[in-house]
């Protein structure tokens, strides 16, 4: 597994530019201007797959992350797949705050490749929220750093295997925008 260390300087406030060079992101993972980094959190977990089968056999099938998301040392969020209200119940990647509950609910709108072996780096618009807590003035998020959740390469061959499930380990740091 390899492991990308980049030193980024979580500062309310701090223009986007600023961070997204800090993470010599792809040109299609940065936050549009007018938005500002509001926290970065370290994230570990899993990405979880089920194994179903496809019109050419069978295939492992992702149904959501797992992860707990820390700020200093700490238990800021978590992170797991959930409908979206207000987008009448539409499974989404979502983050609910630890402390006030406060929740989040975002689509993927680009991707790069950046380390091999590991799942890709994002750019997530939020799509809904809820709560009157510290995400909810969150507009961006990106998925940047991360290491190992790619879909297992065996185990998911033929009818046998249909509905295992893999918990692939993972871990990634999300930057947080408002």
């Amino acid at each position: 597994m390899l492991w990308k260390t980049t030193a980024l300087i979580v500062t309310l406030g701090i223009a986007p530019n600023a961070a997204a060079q800090s993470l010599d992101l792809p040109e299609n993972l940065k936050v549009p201007d007018g938005y500002i980094l509001d926290f970065t959190a370290h994230a570990e977990g899993t990405q979880n797959y089920v194994c179903l089968p496809t019109s050419s056999g069978h295939m492992w099938t992702f149904f959501g992350p797992q992860a707990t998301l820390d700020v200093g040392g700490q238990q800021f969020t978590t992170h797991f797949l959930s409908p979206n209200p207000a987008e009448g119940g539409t499974p989404r990647a979502t983050w609910q705050h630890s402390g006030d509950t406060s929740t989040v609910w975002a689509a993927a709108i680009a991707n790069s490749t950046v380390t091999p072996g590991a799942i890709p780096w994002l750019l997530l618009r939020v799509v809904g929220s809820e709560g009157a807590g510290r995400l909810t003035a969150t507009t961006y998020i990106q998925r940047v750093n991360t290491g190992g959740g790619t879909a297992p390469v065996t185990g998911c061959k033929s009818a046998k295997d249909t509905g295992k499930k893999a918990f692939v380990p993972y871990f990634t740091d999300y930057v947080f925008y408002r």
